[in-house]
């Protein structure tokens, strides 16, 4: 039951004595409008009269006068010594009185009362479920972050007063500490030779991407992406306008002859690409393919937004490095996401590039996302220069390597004779290659009845595809043993 207390009559109840109908039934009519918006609870217990009448500054009388109106509708109803209460039932309201025909339905309005154009783009494509196991497209597991060190450092970020006068509204400038560390850690884990003036400092990789192409793009601008690739990066495309051609994708990532048959045919404005595990299929781009895109680059002109996804997770040999480190002509964006091993709220974005389009990308970003967020900078500082990631980076490598592991030998044990894969050399997922005669839809149905939830993002099926995307990061040993065993169940029902 609500107490009287809180409930903000002065925001609801307007009285206007130069109307000419009386202020009680003004207030009668208003509080049964306040009841059915549920601004009122059933079951309320309405202020005094007394009380009401000095909250709204009018004559007790007329409370008095409004309250007999309201229990006589049946409204309310009022007990003596109690008070009076907001009824469950208020059938017995006389419908029909002249005094109930008043009443304004004021509820809010289901639709606006203007023309605007709808996304047909940005329908949402992720699914919820109940299910108590889950396949998602490789994602760390939160459950393994040092939550505890993590809320030392923001513990102690909070506390620090030289850090009060950015927590509000402030045009100081912020010191630049978070973007030096994180040059730092670039150039020593990616040998980047980059400034913080190169640098840009986003919530996430999909808002680095936005960011570039509200920049960069206009109408019908052509964008290149693998095939099959990333659909939530090509939905911001295809809402900023642009078009999206497609070239294929091998065991050495995308197929540049494909991409210089466009070049010499149409005006390419942008190429996006994952080099280091191309998503969704894992590859990694060759050295040899990497240097012909820099020369396609620089001969026709286009922008390579490298998105170094899953980078830190590389588990057999020294991965290769980002493109951005041999960029001499200034045409690659290079994007990711600092502290992805960590929980996601400890994470943030980064776009690298040269100085005027850094410059550029500032004034959206400025719009869209003035504040940041200062606090989590600071933590995210403190772990680079305090070593505290580069320790956690190697012990979750550590982990990661043997749940890919278990995960490649579940696979290889239980449905080898369904399924064909190769093991990444990083990154957290597998790309896995099915029978062209199963049906996936029917696979996640099936799946889903024995509690393991398989997105329709991780399954890509085609005329000449069959294939899903299997992240293995975010489960325990025992969890991919449950999820494999429910998966060839599940494919011997279909079957």
């Amino acid at each position: 039951m609500n107490s009287p207390g809180q409930i903000p009559f002065n925001s609801f109840i307007s009285l206007n004595r130069l109307d000419e109908t009386s202020i009680y039934v003004q207030l009668a009519q208003q509080i049964i409008q306040a009841i059915q918006r549920g601004f009122i609870p059933i079951g309320t217990k309405l202020p005094g009269s007394r009380q009401l009448a000095q909250t709204l500054s009018i004559h007790r009388n007329t409370v008095v006068a409004a309250l007999q109106e309201l229990e006589s509708q049946g409204w309310i109803e009022t007990k003596p010594n109690v008070g009076s209460f907001v009824l469950r039932n208020t059938s017995k309201a006389r419908k029909n009185s002249e005094f109930s025909q008043t009443i304004i339905q004021n509820q809010y309005a289901d639709q606006t009362g203007y023309d605007f154009e709808k996304s047909t783009i940005l329908e949402n494509p992720f699914e919820t479920s109940t299910c108590i196991l889950k396949f998602d497209d490789g994602i760390p597991d939160s459950r393994v972050s040092p939550l505890q060190q993590l809320s030392k450092f923001y513990t102690a970020n909070l506390k620090r007063k030289k850090n009060t006068k950015y927590l509000g509204y402030s045009d100081q400038k912020r010191p630049a500490t978070f973007r030096e560390q994180l040059c730092n850690f670039l150039n020593q884990s990616r040998g980047l030779h980059i400034q913080p003036k190169n640098l840009l400092i986003t919530r996430s990789v999909e808002m680095s991407t936005y960011i570039i192409a509200q920049t960069l793009l206009q109408a019908n601008d052509l964008v290149i992406v693998g095939q099959p690739s990333y659909f939530a990066i090509n939905m911001i495309f295809q809402q900023a306008g642009a078009r999206i051609k497609s070239i294929p994708v091998d065991h050495e990532g995308i197929a540049v002859e494909s991409l210089e048959q466009i070049c010499l045919t149409q005006k390419i404005r942008l190429l996006y690409l994952t080099p280091h595990h191309h998503y969704p299929t894992t590859v990694t781009l060759s050295q040899q393919r990497r240097t012909i895109v820099l020369a396609l680059a620089s001969k026709y002109g286009f922008a390579v937004i490298e998105d170094d996804y899953d980078y830190d997770f590389h588990y057999d040999d020294a991965p290769l490095l980002p493109m951005a480190t041999v960029d001499y002509d200034g045409m690659v964006i290079y994007t990711g996401s600092f502290g992805k091993s960590l929980a996601p709220g400890f994470r943030t974005g980064f776009i690298v590039a040269p100085e005027n389009l850094i410059k550029e990308l500032q004034k959206l970003l400025n719009i869209m996302d003035h504040q940041g967020d200062f606090v989590m900078e600071q933590v995210l500082s403190d772990l680079i220069e305090e070593g505290e990631i580069h320790r956690y980076l190697k012990k979750s490598v550590k982990l990661y390597k043997e749940r890919r592991n278990y995960m490649s030998y579940l696979l290889a044990r239980e449905l080898h004779e369904y399924v064909d894969f190769d093991i990444p050399a990083g990154g957290l997922a597998l790309w896995t290659n099915w029978k062209k005669d199963i049906n996936l839809i029917h696979l996640q149905k099936q799946c889903a009845k024995a509690n393991l939830f398989l997105p329709k993002t991780l399954l890509y099926q085609a005329k000449d595809m069959t294939a899903i995307r299997i992240g293995f990061g975010n489960l325990t040993e025992s969890e991919m043993e449950n999820s494999v065993t429910i998966l060839r169940d599940s494919l011997m029902t279909i079957k």
